[in-house]
């Protein structure tokens, strides 16, 4: 559905957007790829690798809708990757987090809006899921903005949807680089926060693959959420070092011991699909949707009242093994 087709992604230099310009220049033939982020010197360092003749490269902030209205304009596809991410760094500098995941969020929407953009996808985080810090409370913002735009587009074809996943293995920021410095850097012990942590974990390959299965399936109004395996924290430290004692240290402000993903509020709004689960709309819509049956013709059925997808209560989990495979294969 992308040959020929015109994508922007925001936040495109970010471990995403560079597994993203690599997957979908390996299996489509787009017209356009366009990166659209704030940090000219990643852009720099970006188009050194990805710079094929689809490749371009906007310079723009998600907070300024006028910069987003040119970016958008002849474009057929939005991913919305664009975020301040970083629990302390949010829980310190809330307003620039509510600018940026908030206020950015929304124009976004009013730019594909204007510009009659066909799909949107805007990347949530299990953070959303019954938040206790604000960066998760933005997230839940933006999710609830993007699903709530389906009903701001009249008869423009303009749909949005929401893609919601836990952790991505090795991702900059995340605890796998973090552990590995610690280890190259001859640590003692590795920190963990608490003994009975659990988190959800994907890699980047998986995480852009379901973004791009969603393009297809979506109608507009749901939040996707993948079946994915869960791995308590310190199985990960053990993992990477062996060899190493565990030091702890204590939850972090902000923190959750599990991360959900389907809260069991949602349960009576959730529906069940073969690898995935889908969040559906707590409100109505003008145009009447059937979510049971998505556009790829997959059938879901509702889940169990109370039913929550948790990572402490997962039916899988990812073996020590399975996990430095997946370490291993190092994101861009």
């Amino acid at each position: 559905m992308f040959n020929g087709k015109n994508v922007l992604i925001t936040g495109g230099t970010g471990s995403f957007g560079k597994k993203y310009v690599e997957m979908i220049l390996a299996r489509y033939k787009p017209n356009k790829v366009i990166i659209f982020s704030r940090d000219e010197l990643k852009q720099f360092e970006m188009e050194q690798t990805y710079n094929a003749p689809q490749m371009r490269y906007f310079l723009g902030d998600v907070r300024d809708e006028a910069r987003l209205k040119q970016a958008t304009d002849g474009v057929d596809f939005i991913i919305h990757a664009a975020a301040l991410k970083q629990v302390p760094a949010a829980e310190y500098n809330p307003m620039e987090c509510i600018k940026t995941n908030i206020h950015g969020a929304q124009n976004v929407i009013q730019a594909a809006i204007a510009n009659g953009v066909q799909k949107v996808i805007a990347l949530s985080t299990d953070k959303a899921a019954n938040p206790v810090n604000l960066y998760g409370a933005t997230k839940l913002a933006s999710d609830k903005l993007f699903v709530a735009a389906n009903n701001m587009v009249g008869p423009r074809p303009t749909r949005f949807s929401v893609v919601r996943y836990g952790n991505v293995v090795g991702s900059r920021g995340s605890v796998v680089p973090f552990f590995s410095k610690l280890i190259a850097d001859g640590a003692k012990a590795l920190p963990i926060t608490h003994r009975d942590m659990t988190r959800f974990m994907i890699t980047l390959e998986q995480g852009v693959d379901f973004v791009l299965k969603n393009f297809e399936r979506m109608h507009g109004g749901e939040i996707f959420v993948p079946k994915i395996p869960s791995m308590r924290m310190v199985d990960l430290a053990t993992a990477m070092a062996p060899d190493l004692p565990q030091e702890v240290i204590g939850i972090r402000p902000g923190e959750k011991l599990h991360e959900i993903m389907c809260p069991a509020d949602d349960s009576h709004l959730t529906l069940e699909f073969e690898d995935h689960y889908v969040i559906t709309p707590t409100i109505q819509f003008a145009h009447e949707v059937d979510f049971t049956l998505n556009r790829q013709g997959e059938r879901g059925a509702p889940v169990g009242e109370g039913f929550e997808y948790n990572s402490g209560n997962n039916s899988s989990w990812l073996a020590p093994e399975t996990f430095l495979e997946m370490a291993a294969n190092k994101d861009p």
